[in-house]
């Protein structure tokens, strides 16, 4: 069965694409809303779609960067530091980004007869961000089947995962976690400060395997 991945090119989404690899077809999806790590994503992903056979759909939602307010978009205020619990880190929100992106990759599916769609969401998904939380996915899984003829299948396959378990899943995958790309600074080098990048580094702590990351701090 094939499916459509929404696919960053980050850590979490690159440890999906290899799961689903091993079970069947894929095509990914990689959305341009106006982040400040957009151009970095964008060339992660290609990279990693190319060297894994897989094809790539890019789409670019301009009017997201235009009309929304978050700092995580170009234009947006500075980013904060640390960890995602602190209450300034709520900044980086989009409003009802997943919602958008989902309801997006939903409609590309039927009308490729696609019937299934995944995307990366996991058990360390923090609760500042309302469209990652699983009453959320669960909603929408419903929505999805309710709302088209195909009823499409909304999968979230890491949902049960932790960050560090995603680690340990993506080591014994192999997954090439150098070549992947999750800061919100944008940077050639991951900044090593932001929530991202913080939360990063625990991960690989917690999995205790050694992370090839290039941090800039």
């Amino acid at each position: 069965m094939e499916t459509l991945l929404i696919y960053s090119g980050g850590l979490d989404s690159t440890v999906l694409l290899y799961k689903l690899l091993q079970v069947g077809g894929i095509v990914a999806l990689q959305f341009d809303y106006g982040s400040k790590h957009t151009e970095m994503e964008r060339a992660a992903a290609q990279r990693l779609c190319q060297e894994n056979g897989v094809e790539l759909i890019e789409l670019s939602l301009p009017f997201i960067q235009e009309s929304f307010q978050s700092s995580l978009l170009k234009g947006g205020e500075a980013l904060p530091h640390g960890e995602y619990e602190r209450n300034n880190m709520k900044s980086t929100v989009v409003p009802f980004r997943n919602g958008i992106l989902l309801s997006i990759a939903i409609g590309i599916a039927e009308s490729r007869g696609i019937r299934e769609v995944a995307y990366g969401a996991h058990a360390g998904d923090h609760e500042i961000y309302p469209d990652c939380r699983p009453q959320f996915f669960n909603k929408f899984a419903e929505v999805a089947k309710l709302g088209t003829y195909a009823e499409i299948s909304l999968t979230a396959p890491l949902l049960n995962l932790t960050k560090g378990e995603i680690v340990k899943l993506g080591s014994e995958l192999g997954v090439p976690f150098e070549r992947t790309y999750s800061c919100y600074a944008g940077g050639e080098r991951h900044c090593g400060e932001c929530g991202t990048c913080v939360e990063r580094k625990r991960a690989f702590q917690e999995a205790g395997i050694s992370d090839p990351t290039s941090y800039f701090k």
